[in-house]
């Protein structure tokens, strides 16, 4: 009997252990199957990161119907080739003979025309513009040499055009150096060297720093700025490009650090005072208002008297959005899931604030705000209860997320009051894509000063754009000596 006990014990114990190990497996399991099934639709991975085993099963979409057919919409104004009213040559094509009886047709009358126009290039040769410096002989003897004309300093050099090109392919286009050089050969028959290259694009980044400057204070006292960070190989290591951008003006730089030592090296988080808009990074919060003023109100806001000593922040919600699809992803199909709620309740808040902009409407319907705000609350609430026992990495990050949806409610949802800001980050984002979109095509840099200089090339190309000016023709202006500058605009 005895013996009986002690073995039933032991298989009770047993089980109790391989219940826990099961427990503990399943956890593992969870956690590497969130792993796998990370992607750029649920998590803030970019898209190149997603490989082509990852096309799997098409996740929940985040966006909403519009009712609206794919393509361009009615009343959009497409850009089509369309024949010119007066053409620089006209070739005519004149029939030999009738195609009926065969009889000649010189001095038949003309009963129609056809045509067809061909847009192409002449063949393009580079002229030599030679500058004779003339030297005279005053009667007194003195001698007296002609001025060459500004930017002409050399006997032999490549004049503006050919130095904006350059720049062009290389901070326009993300060509690398050697492949700069090898498409102006090819194209116009310029022997060109990647060393060519690399010193056009240091004088140019040298020709920027007042530029830089001026970017850099309007951006300091804008009312809303958008943040991002994104990891960019440079010199065989880990580097950090910093953005920091707003519907007018771009700053991108280059930095060893992520963290404060980079957004201060940017110089514009540090000494701003409006609305950030930037992911939940930790570091950008360290720049926060300490006494906020009055509340925002969507068509006052930028008068509202708040007073300065820092910014006031708006997270991205389609970064959360993400996340929160990614707590989705892990529940059963069918299965209700808090973070589903709390993504819906955000996506039909931006679409009440999108429409009542688009439809002049102000306020927004408080009774509705409150109920998608209430649904919001109460679904972080629950994944909060539901993720309390943190007993799993994965557990405690869908844990970490409820609580943040909590504590920064109003961080969040500061798009509904100030309608000045957007609820994402998705300007700050599309000039960081740039940039990897130039490491997928050419690499990272070599050194440090390269990879700073054609960060200068960028902010500037993006700036110049957003005010309407021509890339290329900005680009001639810098080669000249004489930088678009935003005193200009």
């Amino acid at each position: 009997m005895v013996s009986l006990r002690s073995e039933l014990a032991a298989a009770q114990a047993e089980l109790v252990r391989s219940r826990e190990q099961l427990g503990t497996a399943l956890e593992r399991i969870a956690e590497l199957e969130a792993q796998v099934s990370r992607t750029s639709k649920n998590s803030s991975q970019p898209p190149s990161a997603d490989g082509l085993s990852k096309g799997g099963p098409k996740p929940r979409s985040l966006r909403k119907k519009t009712g609206r057919r794919p393509g361009g919409q009615d009343g959009h104004e497409g850009r089509t080739l369309a024949q010119v009213a007066r053409p620089r040559y006209e070739v005519r094509h004149e029939p030999a003979c009738c195609g009926g009886c065969g009889n000649g047709l010189t001095g038949a009358p003309v009963t129609g025309v056809e045509r067809r126009q061909v847009f192409d290039l002449p063949p393009v040769k580079v002229e030599v513009t030679e500058h004779q410096l003339i030297e005279r002989q005053c009667g007194c003897g003195h001698k007296t040499k002609g001025m060459a004309p500004a930017g002409v300093d050399a006997p032999v050099q490549y004049g503006s055009r050919i130095t904006a090109i350059v720049l062009y392919l290389y901070g326009g286009q993300f060509l690398s150096k050697s492949r700069t050089a090898m498409a102006l050969a090819e194209l116009f028959g310029i022997p060109l060297s990647s060393g060519t290259v690399a010193a056009m694009a240091r004088r140019a980044a040298d020709g920027l720093a007042r530029f830089t400057a001026q970017v850099r204070d309007r951006l300091a006292g804008a009312e809303v700025v958008h943040f991002d960070e994104t990891g960019f190989r440079v010199a065989a290591r880990l580097h950090w490009v910093h953005v920091a951008t707003s519907p007018a003006w771009t700053l991108i730089i280059c930095h060893a650090r992520r963290g404060l030592e980079g957004i201060r090296a940017l110089g514009v988080l540090p000494r701003f005072s409006g609305v950030a808009v930037h992911d939940a990074w930790a570091p950008y919060d360290t720049f926060t208002r300490s006494a906020p003023g009055p509340a925002l109100t969507p068509a006052g806001a930028a008068a509202s008297g708040e007073q300065p000593g820092g910014p006031v922040h708006q997270l991205c919600t389609a970064h959360v959005q993400r996340e929160l699809q990614a707590v989705a992803d892990t529940a059963g199909d069918g299965q209700w899931c808090w973070a589903a709620q709390a993504c819906d309740a955000l996506v039909k808040l931006q679409g009440m604030v999108a429409d009542a902009i688009a439809g002049g409407r102000d306020p927004l319907d408080a009774a509705a705000v409150a109920q998608q705000t209430a649904c919001l609350r109460s679904a972080a609430r629950i994944g909060l209860s539901q993720t309390r026992a943190r007993s799993a990495p994965l557990m405690r990050k869908h844990n970490a997320l409820a609580r943040r949806l909590i504590n920064r409610e109003a961080d969040y949802l500061r798009f509904l009051t100030d309608w000045r800001v957007p609820p994402d980050n998705n300007a700050a984002e599309r000039e960081i894509r740039m940039i990897k979109v130039r490491q997928k095509v050419s690499g990272g840099m070599r050194t440090l000063t390269g990879a700073e200089q054609f960060c200068a090339i960028r902010s500037y190309l993006a700036t110049a754009a957003k005010h309407g000016t021509c890339s290329f023709e900005a680009l001639v202006l810098l080669a000249e000596g004489h930088p678009w500058l935003p005193e200009d605009a």
